[in-house]
């Protein structure tokens, strides 16, 4: 059984996706620890990336090639300074020179030492094959980037069943529901109580609590530079930032001088009926918009789908519950971060690999849940939440215009977020012996869909949206 941790399903780092950009990134440093490992790095004398499916078809959309060029070079994508991203890429073309790990000059050109490969490799959509020159000889070493930050190697004793095994030392080990809920009941402990003894076998307390605080302010902060950031998004599509002229429109003269004094002026203001919603969806496209941006956002659990979970806990926090503390908090994330591994061991978190349905459909259960478990609902109401937000994203395509986090994406997070709230209430209302589809139904049915569903319509940019609008149009 896969052993997810908390802070494997929330992930700081950069936009604009956690399969295309987050996740090629760590690959790239990964590879760049083997070849230290066997004593081949300093002996490199040209690298070659060769990326594979749907890695290619968006990678530019996504950028996949700023990614793992930004990698390659040692920068990390938890600390490195957002503003300081184009300098670097600009300064790598320019030079024709990369900086491997920081330590070693490399020639490096971005239109041949990057390759775009249409074909699919077998093992997963997004593949990509690092290949280093040594003496002459090339050494190869392939990677799969399988959503939400999530990197593997193709193992041969696995790779014809199309799976990969992993070992799991947790002490209440989930891998559906019905065990989460037996081990709620077995242990008297809601599920964030659960999820949070499984992380204590692993790391201290405090060491959790330092680590959720520091995701919370993350996604706190990205809320408010999205609010505060005016313009147009980059890429070429032209899309206006739309949460700076909503937020502004909302918090009217209020004074604030940072993201902690900004969400208490929130909180301590009147917010009428008909703003709640405009609420929502402002958090909602501030955080996607800074993340098409190349911002900094918190993998939940994708990038994609990053502004669900923090607009949803925003909603808690200044509309439901002006007295929550920082232990609310926790308890939304790990509950979350449960929900979201369930998704990811029964079915899918790649839109590569199961259309959007497996981003913003799993982010929206994930807080659908959370929100359940504050809202003083049951172990067994979580998961009833999960399942109906789910149940109402099945079959939800992924098809960015021109390969680009922006449309429809940025939107989706927003109806995302209202979906797991409404998912809440009508759980909070429902009595779940009454229930006829749990939530492990759904998870693989939410599998199935994606296994049936047209590879156009899995983050190609073949189908849909993304070739019935042209970039012109736009």
């Amino acid at each position: 059984m896969e052993c997810i941790s908390v802070f494997d399903m929330l992930k700081i780092g950069v936009g604009p996706s956690s399969s295309h950009t987050l996740g090629p990134w760590r690959a790239a440093e990964r590879w760049i620890q083997e070849l230290k490992d066997k004593n081949r790095f300093d002996k490199v004398e040209k690298i070659t990336v060769d990326l594979y499916g749907s890695l290619s078809l968006t990678g530019k959309g996504h950028a996949t090639d700023y990614a793992v060029v930004l990698g390659l070079n040692g920068a990390d994508p938890e600390r490195i300074p957002v503003e300081n991203i184009a300098s670097i890429v600009d300064n790598i073309k320019t030079t024709n020179t990369l900086l491997f790990n920081n330590e070693k000059p490399i020639p490096f050109n971005f239109k041949t030492n990057i390759i775009f490969n249409r074909k699919f490799l077998p093992f997963h959509s997004n593949g990509m094959v690092f290949t280093a020159l040594i003496n002459g000889r090339n050494y190869k070493q392939t990677y799969y980037s399988i959503g939400g930050g999530f990197v593997v190697q193709e193992e041969r004793k696995v790779a014809k069943a199309n799976k990969i095994i992993f070992y799991c030392t947790f002490p209440y080990p989930v891998e559906k529901g019905t065990e989460l809920l037996s081990f709620c009941n077995q242990l008297n402990l809601p599920i964030s109580g659960v999820v949070l003894e499984n992380e204590k076998s692993i790391r201290e307390e405090t060491s959790i609590d330092f680590e959720l605080k520091r995701i919370w302010n993350t996604m706190l902060e990205c809320m408010y530079v999205g609010c505060h950031t005016e313009g147009n998004l980059p890429g070429g599509l032209n899309v206006r930032r739309r949460a700076y002229d909503i937020h502004k429109n909302l918090i009217g003269e209020h004074k604030y001088e940072n993201p902690q004094q900004w969400l208490e002026t929130i909180r301590t203001t009147e917010v009428k009926f008909r703003q709640i919603l405009k609420w929502v969806s402002c958090f909602a496209l501030a955080v996607n918009e800074v993340n098409a941006s190349l911002g900094r956002v918190v993998t939940a659990p994708t990038n994609g789908s990053a502004g669900v979970i923090p607009s949803v806990l925003m909603y808690y926090l200044v509309i439901e519950n002006h007295k929550a503390d920082f232990d609310h908090i926790k308890r939304f994330l790990l509950v979350a971060s449960e929900i979201g591994s369930i998704f990811k061991k029964g079915a899918t978190i790649s839109a590569a690999m199961g259309g959007c349905q497996a981003e913003i459909g799993v982010s929206s259960a994930m807080a659908a849940g959370a929100l359940t478990e504050l809202l003083g609902g049951t172990p067994e109401q979580v998961l009833v939440a999960a399942e109906i937000a789910m149940e109402h994203h099945l079959g939800l395509t992924c098809d960015p215009i021109g390969g680009l986090v922006q449309i429809p994406c940025i939107e989706r997070n927003s109806m995302g977020a209202i979906k797991a709230i409404n998912a809440a209430e009508l759980a909070l209302d429902t009595d779940p012996k009454n229930v006829k589809v749990p939530l492990d139904k759904v998870v693989s049915t939410m599998w199935e869909t994606a296994k049936d569903m047209s590879s156009k319509y899995k983050e190609t940019s073949e189908g849909g949206l993304a070739v019935g609008v042209n970039m012109s149009d736009c």
